[in-house]
């Protein structure tokens, strides 16, 4: 992963600052996240036919791990601002890392223990961006922000792309139940580095010198942790819902593409197990340079003079619009190849939202921005629960992915009219 993505100015600070450590980490826990919760896009294939599953319960397999994922982020969100997000993240990379593990016991055993462990590995997952973004609120300075996000973020990218180009091989080599010991051993080691270098705050962090201590208190509004979370502000500021509605728009393709590719490009063209990692990682290669390259446009933007909310309104809008226009073409592809550039186009094209409404939630309201990204990526949940499974079933139906591709284009539409109506990039609470 691109340590240089968040070479952020600091040219008085003595050394490697703490700060950047912790970006790094918490990026690389969401590229384990990723890892654990896409290798199953790969190994449901030998999977599926090994126990004779249709694609209708293949869509419930990919699916349920959001059956999990959509309850713990609230109280994950409240955890980290109420106490602190490093125990939070540790629990939640803890719990995942567990579940990965025991996938291959639970499909042994049956379909609804394979389900259930996926929903575990839901649970896990479900605390990771929303303490997250309650630890960035208070390591990173406003200047940084949508650096340091879109750094996590792409931190999304870089493990889907692990999962893709390792899963196949480790399939083919070790069969398919490897790739989720190997995937969840790496939690322990994760746990350690987090355990050893992170904070809650830099202000609890013996490793952070006073001069960067300084810089990071003038860079940032104060941020005590919260003793209570002001839910009436919170619901009522139609920011909050520009956010979530966004959220929610962005995942359902992003989840759809994610979870299904291999099987589109296996079920449309042909496409043999050893070149599907190749091809489904393409996108994902793609993504991540926009992601990080999003996050330091917008940041120049924002030095430039332009508000904060005419650039995150000016990203949303071209994120959504870059989104959708590849996937109404997409049906007419006529190779692998052409639909993968087709998918290229719209994966790297939404990827600019990661610096739009992906840290939107440390303008709106900082102080709580672990309950903000609670909300939002519960919201955001339901695509992979809804529109998961309804691929699947879409697929059994017509034996096509098309109207699936349709469907999320006029999602991503509706997503770029109600950020543009009521987004904003003020602190509001």
């Amino acid at each position: 992963m691109a340590i240089s993505s968040i070479n952020i100015e600091a040219p008085h600070d003595q050394g490697w600052p703490r700060r950047y450590t912790v970006i790094v980490l918490f990026a690389l826990g969401t590229a384990l996240c990723y890892i654990d919760r896409v290798n199953i896009s790969i190994a449901i294939i030998p999977l599926a036919a090994d126990k004779g599953y249709d694609a209708a319960a293949q869509g419930l397999v990919l699916s349920s791990f959001f059956w999990g994922y959509i309850w713990l982020q609230m109280l994950g969100g409240w955890l980290a601002d109420r106490f602190g997000g490093k125990r939070v993240l540790m629990a939640g990379v803890a719990i995942w890392s567990l579940a990965t593990a025991l996938t291959p016991p639970a499909a042994s055993i049956s379909f609804g223990a394979l389900l259930v462990t996926r929903a575990l590995l839901g649970a896990g997952e479900g605390l990771n961006f929303p303490a997250v973004h309650s630890v960035a609120a208070r390591w990173t300075l406003v200047t940084e922000r949508a650096r340091a996000i879109a750094f996590h973020f792409s931190g999304l990218t870089f493990g889907t792309i692990v999962a893709l180009l390792v899963s196949p091989a480790i399939v083919i080599d070790l069969g398919w139940p490897s790739v989720f010991y190997i995937s969840g051993a790496l939690g322990l080691v994760w746990l350690a580095a987090w355990y050893i270098k992170a904070a809650d705050a830099p202000e609890d962090c013996p490793g952070v010198s006073a001069h960067e201590l300084a810089t990071i208190a003038a860079g940032r509004p104060e941020m005590p942790l919260a003793g209570s979370i002001p839910w009436a502000a919170i619901l009522h500021e139609p920011a909050v819902w520009a956010i979530v509605i966004a959220h929610l728009c962005n995942n359902f393709g992003f989840y759809i593409i994610l979870l299904w590719l291999p099987s589109y490009l296996s079920h449309t063209f042909q496409v043999p197990m050893a070149r599907l990692g190749e091809l489904s990682v393409i996108p994902y290669a793609v993504a991540f340079v926009m992601q990080n390259a999003s996050g330091w446009f917008a940041d120049t933007l924002q030095k430039r003079g332009m508000s904060l909310t005419a650039v995150r309104k000016s990203m949303q809008t071209a994120a959504f619009a870059a989104g959708a226009i590849p996937l109404i073409a997409l049906p007419a592809a006529t190779s692998a190849g052409v639909a993968v550039t087709l998918v290229t186009l719209s994966i790297g094209g939404s990827s600019l939202g990661v610096a739009a409404f992906a840290v939107n939630h440390l303008d709106v309201a900082p102080r709580y921005a672990g309950i903000l990204m609670g909300l939002s990526n519960t919201f955001a949940t339901i695509p992979g629960i809804v529109g998961v499974a309804a691929t699947g079933f879409i697929l059994q139906k017509t034996n096509s992915f098309a109207a699936a591709f349709y469907l999320t284009a006029v999602v991503y539409a509706i997503g770029m009219v109600c950020y543009l109506a009521i987004g904003s990039g003020d602190r509001k609470i």
